[in-house]
Protein backbone atom coordinates (compact mmCIF):
# COMPACT_ATOMS: atom_id res chain seq x y z
CA UNK A 1 0.00 0.00 0.00
CA UNK A 2 1.25 3.43 -0.90
CA UNK A 3 1.85 5.61 2.21
CA UNK A 4 0.66 8.71 0.34
CA UNK A 5 -2.83 7.28 -0.14
CA UNK A 6 -5.18 8.03 2.76
CA UNK A 7 -8.05 5.67 3.45
CA UNK A 8 -11.54 6.77 4.50
CA UNK A 9 -10.97 5.22 7.92
CA UNK A 10 -7.85 7.33 8.43
CA UNK A 11 -9.75 10.47 7.40
CA UNK A 12 -12.61 9.65 9.78
CA UNK A 13 -10.14 9.17 12.62
CA UNK A 14 -8.22 12.32 11.78
CA UNK A 15 -11.31 14.58 11.57
CA UNK A 16 -13.38 13.01 14.36
CA UNK A 17 -16.04 11.32 12.31
CA UNK A 18 -15.75 7.95 13.91
CA UNK A 19 -18.66 6.06 15.47
CA UNK A 20 -17.51 6.88 19.01
CA UNK A 21 -17.73 10.58 18.39
CA UNK A 22 -21.23 10.43 16.91
CA UNK A 23 -22.85 8.67 19.86
CA UNK A 24 -22.74 11.67 22.26
CA UNK A 25 -24.21 13.89 19.53
CA UNK A 26 -27.00 11.42 18.87
CA UNK A 27 -27.80 11.21 22.59
CA UNK A 28 -27.73 15.02 22.94
CA UNK A 29 -30.00 15.38 19.92
CA UNK A 30 -32.48 12.87 21.35
CA UNK A 31 -32.53 14.65 24.71
CA UNK A 32 -33.03 18.03 23.01
CA UNK A 33 -35.87 16.61 20.94
CA UNK A 34 -37.53 15.20 24.07
CA UNK A 35 -37.23 18.57 25.87
CA UNK A 36 -38.73 20.43 22.91
CA UNK A 37 -41.54 17.86 22.77
CA UNK A 38 -42.38 18.28 26.48
CA UNK A 39 -42.44 22.08 26.26
CA UNK A 40 -44.51 21.87 23.08
CA UNK A 41 -47.06 19.65 24.82
CA UNK A 42 -47.26 22.00 27.82
CA UNK A 43 -47.82 24.95 25.48
CA UNK A 44 -50.57 23.10 23.64
CA UNK A 45 -52.28 22.07 26.87
CA UNK A 46 -52.15 25.64 28.18
CA UNK A 47 -53.82 27.02 25.10
CA UNK A 48 -56.30 24.14 24.85
CA UNK A 49 -57.59 24.93 28.37
CA UNK A 50 -57.83 28.69 27.78
CA UNK A 51 -61.11 30.45 28.53
CA UNK A 52 -61.90 33.69 26.69
CA UNK A 53 -64.32 36.11 28.36
CA UNK A 54 -66.25 38.95 26.76
CA UNK A 55 -68.04 41.36 29.11
CA UNK A 56 -71.46 42.29 27.72
CA UNK A 57 -72.33 44.87 30.36
CA UNK A 58 -73.60 45.38 33.86
CA UNK A 59 -76.64 46.83 35.55
CA UNK A 60 -76.98 48.28 39.03
CA UNK A 61 -80.14 46.41 39.94
CA UNK A 62 -80.58 47.97 43.39
CA UNK A 63 -78.48 49.07 46.38
CA UNK A 64 -77.64 45.44 47.16
CA UNK A 65 -77.23 43.80 43.75
CA UNK A 66 -75.28 44.20 40.51
CA UNK A 67 -76.13 42.13 37.44
CA UNK A 68 -73.28 41.20 35.07
CA UNK A 69 -73.76 39.86 31.53
CA UNK A 70 -70.89 38.10 29.77
CA UNK A 71 -69.96 35.40 27.30
CA UNK A 72 -67.33 32.70 27.67
CA UNK A 73 -65.56 30.62 25.04
CA UNK A 74 -64.19 27.50 26.69
CA UNK A 75 -63.23 23.94 25.80
CA UNK A 76 -66.23 21.66 25.35
CA UNK A 77 -67.07 18.94 27.86
CA UNK A 78 -65.15 20.67 30.67
CA UNK A 79 -66.69 22.55 33.62
CA UNK A 80 -65.76 26.23 33.99
CA UNK A 81 -65.49 28.42 37.10
CA UNK A 82 -65.76 32.23 37.00
CA UNK A 83 -65.27 34.93 39.63
CA UNK A 84 -67.47 37.99 39.13
CA UNK A 85 -67.03 41.16 41.12
CA UNK A 86 -68.58 44.56 41.74
CA UNK A 87 -66.43 47.64 42.34
CA UNK A 88 -66.98 51.11 43.73
CA UNK A 89 -65.70 54.47 42.38
CA UNK A 90 -62.18 53.86 43.76
CA UNK A 91 -62.08 50.38 42.17
CA UNK A 92 -62.47 48.74 45.56
CA UNK A 93 -64.29 45.41 45.56
CA UNK A 94 -67.70 45.76 47.20
CA UNK A 95 -69.00 42.35 46.14
CA UNK A 96 -67.88 39.15 44.46
CA UNK A 97 -69.12 35.66 43.83
CA UNK A 98 -67.76 32.39 42.41
CA UNK A 99 -69.90 30.66 39.80
CA UNK A 100 -69.54 27.10 38.52
CA UNK A 101 -70.82 26.19 35.07
CA UNK A 102 -71.21 22.52 34.16
CA UNK A 103 -69.56 20.96 31.13
CA UNK A 104 -71.30 21.68 27.84
CA UNK A 105 -71.05 20.61 24.23
CA UNK A 106 -71.16 24.30 23.21
CA UNK A 107 -67.88 26.20 23.02
CA UNK A 108 -69.44 29.68 23.44
CA UNK A 109 -72.07 30.39 26.08
CA UNK A 110 -73.66 33.56 27.46
CA UNK A 111 -74.62 34.17 31.09
CA UNK A 112 -76.21 36.87 33.25
CA UNK A 113 -75.47 36.62 36.97
CA UNK A 114 -76.36 38.62 40.08
CA UNK A 115 -73.69 39.68 42.57
CA UNK A 116 -74.61 40.77 46.10
CA UNK A 117 -72.83 43.96 47.22
CA UNK A 118 -72.04 45.49 50.62
CA UNK A 119 -71.43 49.06 49.41
CA UNK A 120 -72.28 51.41 46.57
CA UNK A 121 -71.19 49.73 43.35
CA UNK A 122 -70.41 51.59 40.15
CA UNK A 123 -69.46 48.63 37.96
CA UNK A 124 -69.62 44.87 37.63
CA UNK A 125 -67.21 42.65 35.74
CA UNK A 126 -65.72 39.21 35.27
CA UNK A 127 -62.47 38.95 37.23
CA UNK A 128 -61.37 35.59 35.81
CA UNK A 129 -62.56 32.25 34.44
CA UNK A 130 -60.77 28.91 34.22
CA UNK A 131 -61.37 25.31 33.24
CA UNK A 132 -61.68 22.96 36.18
Amino acid sequence: MNPAVTTPAQLDERYGRGPRRRLPMIIAGAVALAVVGVFGWWTYQGSADAVDVTDRGFQLTDAHTVTVSFQISAPTDRPVHCILEAQDEQFGIVGWKLFEYPASTQRARAFTERIPVVGTATTGLVNSCWVS
